[in-house]
């Protein structure tokens, strides 16, 4: 029965805590430390229900709709499920209780004390009280016989009773326990466990086993074990089927038994191996959801609690006689498929009407193998339990036999033995979100937060408003807004406020924008989308705004309200963001197998120049993960983060390409804890994200503050001197590539911070290349060559001359010479490109007019943007267009300043100079003696 290990979450203060579900399944309940009950949708909720029922809650149970708890404050109180309205205390101690649990029908409920009393109330008339006298020590655990006629209580005084409920008195005791005087003193909880729906067997921990008690005789009948078990078991549960029971340890071992078989079916490790203290299964039997004294919340998803088939009920469907032997269901071929015992097994002998007497415990259909086989295709149904179609198993362990009996019947069992799909599984597809913002269903939440402002949506009892506020108030004052239209989208620019709604039986989905940078009186306009379809991922950028619909379909609104391109997409949209003139679209490409997103990507970009720079490429994600934020770096470079903490950024350098830059996850303290980012900036090198302890949003109140994360490029022996300087540089070379994008756009560009990043690089590179001589590593060093400027590549050859290195000091002249002829190729293409241009600002003469004419003519397949191209070039003033100022710089020059092309100019490139020979001056003696601890080579 395997199953799979869910990431723990933070669930409540470090403490004991409980847990258990509610009737249905639906909802997992704790209550913990800091005296409160939650109430968990999933274990992904990041935004539970809570109830307060004091300082300190020890125990929890949960029947029909009733929720009692025991308190700090010595009592029992109950309450409504799962409204939380209290509904009164059902009793009092002296001192706390330490544990309560409901009987089968919910109409009692048993509680145990420090005081050494137990007591079992009337949940409809809580008068209605009996109380169990004859412990000598505080109350460890107390359980309800399913019959109500029995209840067994542990106490730290050593021994286990069982108790006549209505005599109220002893029916047995047993010494089991070692002696304590206070709960917390006590090496287990000792938690105990009737099993249901039979109400045969007590399971009892003692210490690293499971002794069960046969009820009515109460004799010592069997005994569960697991060597591996080393530390004290802490709590048992068993299955609602009554098959299987599971037991969790001190040290955080979590082991389950088959009851019939005595074997170990399943077993996990706490992932920090601190105490279980809370345990309870899901009542589909699915499930296992536990807790330990730290607070958190763990769950054990995929059991298969099927019940093995027994050889007495396939021995009574063959002696139904040889009718059916050749039959349309071949359930002989499908029991040898299955890998089935042959003739010679125990198993087999008993079917074939001879009993195996030797060893009891084989009285069941046993595998070639030796072990029980999981036949969790025979009840894969969650109701199939509780139709009562099915009794099987031994009689000695709890299900009866003989007459009262119901058999499988043959189709069913043919039916359960087919060949199911064992292939890859479709992955639910990911919902579309708004970068930036929190779930929707919660009432205070984040609709956007980004480098401009913060647009918060309450929706509660008290108000239904939509807060703005943004980091620069100069930008705007902060708004207060009426959400009467019920809008859950929103993104938010230096220009506009975007909101969006769904639409209802009434009315359409309404996109709103607030256009407070207007110069006129109307800010504000709106727009239905069309019948059926619905806004699911909207976006601002500079002039524009952007929706994606239901539909498929992007449509494109000038930031005044005019409508404007449309087109369709590929598949469901899950987010998209705009920056400048850039938009940024992720949808669904398909469906993904095994826990995979299959995401597509497209990026274009708007301007003078439209263009689609990335059209419908995959986008990378971790492994099983899914998409978490989408957006844009202050400088304007597209980047994405994963579930799995991983911060990946386009590298325009190298196709287009995704670089991971950061792992959150490796800064968080917990698995369940999560970084909830924010926004991204290039210059300088900044994460900025919210730490959410135990959850993967923040709340809205009080607010959050924000931290900030360093980048490390992911590359291999980053402990090493050379690893670091390799990382370093590569993501210098990767931060700074912005530099071009925005100069080939027409930006302008901070040439200050460019030099900057070109020293810094080429500083690097002469640290390697130092490093790389003392090791000796010459094709090494004219490799770091290659990626020198010309300049710096002259003090290369200069220190490697010093150095003794003659061969590589040559090696070095060529690939200067090469860069010096490349420069040189350079320039003069550019000096024929400027007479080229002055020539053409003659072309108002009619004879240049009529060549240009007949031009077109001669290349009517010329591209429409190309023509464009030459028109701009060939203007009748033949200047160059000035660069437009950058509105995302942190200082932005004057309009008529102009931008400086990619490669540096001569004086800056001087001054670059200057400094890296001042500290090849100031390092070169340091170089030096590092260098001197290997020979020097006169070449």
């Amino acid at each position: 029965m395997p199953c799979e290990r869910k990431p723990m979450r933070y669930g409540h203060s470090e403490g004991h805590t409980e847990v258990c579900f509610d009737d249905t399944g639906k909802l997992i309940v704790t209550c913990g430390n800091d005296g409160d009950v939650r109430i968990w949708e999933s274990l992904d909720d990041d935004d539970p229900r809570f109830i307060t029922v004091g300082e300190k809650a020890y125990s929890l149970a949960l029947k029909n709709g009733k929720l009692v708890t025991a308190s700090s404050n010595n009592t029992v109180q109950i309450h409504t499920f799962p409204d939380g309205d209290p509904d009164g205390i059902l009793t009092r101690f002296t001192t706390n209780a330490t544990h309560v649990t409901f009987n089968a029908s919910g109409s009692k409920v048993a509680a145990g004390s420090s005081d050494f009393l137990v007591k079992v109330v009337e949940v409809s008339d809580s008068s209605q009280q009996k109380t169990l006298r004859g412990h000598e020590a505080p109350v460890l655990s107390v359980a309800f016989d399913p019959n109500d006629d029995f209840l067994a209580s542990a106490s730290c005084d050593g021994s286990v009773v069982v108790w006549n409920i209505e005599e109220q008195t002893q029916v047995v005791s047993w010494p089991l326990l070692q002696k304590t005087n206070d709960i917390s003193n006590a090496k287990s909880l000792c938690r105990l466990a009737w099993q249901p729906r039979t109400a045969k067997f007590l399971a009892v921990p003692v210490d690293t086993k499971v002794h069960l008690y046969k009820r009515g005789s109460w004799d010592h009948v069997s005994t569960l074990s697991d060597d591996l078990l080393t530390q004290p078991i802490n709590v048992l549960a068993w299955s609602s089927c009554g098959q299987f029971l599971a037991a969790a340890s001190v040290g955080g071992v979590i082991t389950v038994w088959d009851a019939n078989s005595k074997l170990c079916v399943e077993r996990h490790k706490h992932e920090k191996g601190f105490t279980v203290c809370g345990l309870a299964w899901h009542p589909s039997g699915s499930q296992i959801a536990y807790t330990d004294t730290e607070g958190c919340l763990g769950l054990l998803d995929g059991f298969s609690t099927s019940v093995p088939i027994t050889p007495k009920a396939t021995a009574e469907k063959s002696e139904r006689g040889y009718d059916n032997l050749f039959d349309d269901d071949d359930d002989d071929a499908q029991l040898i498929d299955e890998g089935w015992s042959d003739t010679k097994s125990p198993s087999k002998k008993a079917i074939n009407g001879v009993k195996n007497d030797d060893d009891d415990d084989d009285d069941f259909l046993m595998p070639a193998t030796g072990r029980v086989r999981n036949r969790g295709a025979i009840l894969d149904d969650e109701n199939s339990l509780d139709t009562g179609s099915l009794k099987l198993g031994q009689d000695e362990y709890g299900v009866d036999g003989g007459a009262d009996r119901a058999v499988m019947p043959s189709a069913a069992l043919s039916a359960a033995m087919r060949p199911v799909y064992d292939g890859p599984q479709p992955t639910l597809p990911q919902k579309a979100f708004q970068a930036g913002s929190t779930p929707v269903h919660l009432t205070h939440r984040f609709m956007i937060w980004n480098s401009v402002g913060i647009v918060r949506g309450y929706n509660d009892e008290q108000d239904n408003a939509i807060d703005v506020e943004f980091h620069d108030t100069a930008v705007h004052h902060a708004m207060h807004l009426t959400n009467t239209l019920g809008h859950t989208m929103a993104d938010i620019s230096q220009e506009a406020v975007l909101l969006a709604c769904p639409s209802t039986n009434e009315l359409a989905s309404k996109l709103q924008c607030l256009h407070f940078s207007s110069w006129d009186t109307n800010k504000e306009w709106m727009v239905d989308l069309p019948e059926g379809e619905d806004a699911k991922a909207l976006c601002l950028g500079q002039g524009w705004a952007a929706v994606a619909t239901s539909a498929l379909m992007v449509r494109f609104f000038s930031i005044g309200g005019i409508q404007r391109e449309i087109f369709s997409l590929s598949g469901p949209v899950v987010c998209m963001t705009g920056h400048g003139e850039q938009l940024l679209i992720v949808y669904h490409r398909g469906t993904g197998f095994d826990g995979e997103q299959l995401l597509g990507v497209q990026l274009l970009q708007f301007g003078q120049k439209r263009r689609h720079i990335i059209n419908g490429e995959p986008l990378p994600l971790s492994l099983k993960s899914f998409l978490c934020w989408l957006g844009f770096t202050a400088e304007g470079t597209p980047c994405y983060v994963d579930s799995e903490g991983v911060v990946r950024m386009l590298n325009r350098s190298l196709g287009h390409t995704w670089t991971p830059v950061c792992n959150t996850r490796e800064t968080c303290k917990s698995k369940s804890d999560s970084y909830w980012v924010v926004g991204v900036h290039e210059n300088p090198q900044q994460l900025r994200c919210i730490p959410c302890k135990g959850s993967r949003y923040p709340p809205t109140l009080p607010r959050p503050a924000v931290a900030i994360l360093p980048f490390k490029l992911p590359l291999c022996q980053t402990t090493t001197e050379k690893g670091q300087m390799e990382e370093q540089f590569w993501r210098s070379v990767l931060f700074h590539n912005h530099y071009n994008f925005l100069s080939s756009s027409g930006y302008e560009v901070d040439e200050d911070g460019q030099s900057q990043s070109q020293k810094e690089q080429q500083e690097l590179l002469m640290k390697m290349f130092a490093l790389s001589c003392k090791l000796e590593r010459e094709f090494r060093c004219v490799e770091l060559a290659e990626l020198m400027t010309q300049n710096v590549v002259t003090l290369a050859i200069r220190y490697a001359s010093r150095s003794k290195r003659m061969v590589l000091a040559q090696r070095l002249s060529e690939i200067a010479h090469e860069k010096a002829t490349r420069i040189q190729d350079e320039e003069q293409e550019e000096t024929e490109y400027c007479d080229i241009r002055q020539t053409s600002s003659g072309y108002d003469q009619p004879e240049v007019k009529e060549k240009h004419h007949n031009r077109q003519e001669e290349e009517p397949d010329q591209e429409p943007e190309e023509q464009e191209d030459q028109e701009e070039m060939e203007s009748e003033d033949g200047a160059v267009a000035p660069k437009r100022l950058n509105p995302f710089a942190k200082v932005t020059g004057s309009p008529s300043k102009q931008a400086t092309p990619p490669t540096l100019p001569s004086s800056t490139l001087a001054n670059c100079l200057k400094e890296i020979k001042a500290w090849m001056k100031h390092n070169f003696l340091q170089l030096q003696i590092l260098h001197s601890t290997t020979p020097l080579r006169t070449g």
